[in-house]
């Protein structure tokens, strides 16, 4: 079913190398017009830039029979994220499709975390998103239609040494429901995934080295997922083929949600809701969390499953 995409245009922020790439890749293989943004710098958001890796995802898309143009500005600010979206008004006319895929990690336990490795974290993690869909919304709303597709993380349920990423991502996620209700009168969309591939740009070391520490210290690295795929390798490819999917018309329906995908596994992650209720005539006090029935209900059985073991 190639051409599901025909006559749109895209912008993928992050897409000069994997999951950016290959979102990029498939969503000019079913027909969109393809601005390929990739500042080119590290996983760290302090390394050089390199220009030519936007410009050489682009050539491939071109190469294959698709269209697609290379843009180099920083989405962390608000004119590259404005530069980025007018590239596909200047080139096309319209932008129908965002995906913000650019982002940075900075690991640091929260009492060694620099004011730097926040403040960088949090500016291509989430405040880049804000700027793309703010410059993005405007042309949307004129067309009434359009599609965003936002990169969360499963660091944004919790993960040691990760508090700024994990801050960043779980924004990002605030930010996508958000936007789903302010834009949805105007027929645009937007969700976000949870993606886990082995073939990231942020997947460094350093990463790693969160990952033992969570399992030295005997606490829960995440949710009730592993971060290694049990059955297969998870590629770019197949956060990809999610991606495109919310793209096209037979996702529709579909806005405001989350969802995980790692390897041949994709999961509805739910809306948050409250698992206990309790009412106290009159309000709470100290006195009324004391008493045995509230404090049994409510708090009894909540285990800490983040104390040292051993």
């Amino acid at each position: 079913m190639a051409g599901r995409l025909a006559g749109k245009v895209a912008l993928v922020t992050g897409a000069g190398r994997n999951i950016g790439r290959a979102e990029a890749k498939l969503l000019a293989e079913q027909g969109a017009r393809v601005v390929v943004n990739d500042l080119g710098g590290g996983p760290y958001g302090t390394e050089a830039g390199d220009a030519s890796l936007a410009d050489a995802v682009a050539r491939e898309i071109c190469d294959a029979g698709g269209e697609a143009i290379g843009q180099c500005s920083s989405v962390a600010t608000r004119e590259g994220a404005e530069a980025a979206v007018q590239k596909a008004i200047d080139a096309w006319g319209r932008i129908d499709i965002l995906v913000n895929n650019a982002g940075i990690v900075r690991p640091a336990r929260i009492d060694r975390m620099t004011d730097e490795d926040w403040q960088l974290c949090v500016d291509v993690s989430l405040t880049a998103s804000f700027h793309t869909c703010r410059a993005a919304a405007a042309h949307m709303i004129a067309q009434r239609s359009g599609v965003i597709v936002n990169t969360g993380s499963p660091s944004g349920f919790g993960h040691w040494g990760m508090g700024n990423y994990s801050a960043a991502k779980e924004g990002v996620l605030g930010l996508t429901r958000s936007i789903a209700r302010d834009l949805g009168e105007f027929g645009i969309r937007c969700n976000m995934i949870r993606p886990v591939s082995h073939l990231t740009g942020t997947h460094t070391p350093e990463i790693d080295e969160t990952i033992a520490e969570s399992a030295r210290l005997g606490i829960p690295l995440l949710w009730n997922k592993p971060m290694a795929a049990p059955r297969m390798t998870a590629l770019p490819e197949h956060v990809a083929a999610l991606v495109v999917w919310l793209c096209t018309d037979a996702a529709g329906h579909i806005s405001g949600r989350d969802f995980y995908i790692q390897g041949d596994e994709v999961a509805l992650i739910p809306e948050p809701e409250a698992i206990r209720t309790s009412i106290n005539p009159g309000g709470w006090t100290l006195d009324a969390f004391d008493e045995d029935a509230n404090r049994t209900y409510l708090f009894g059985d909540i285990p800490n499953r983040f104390v040292r073991h051993g």
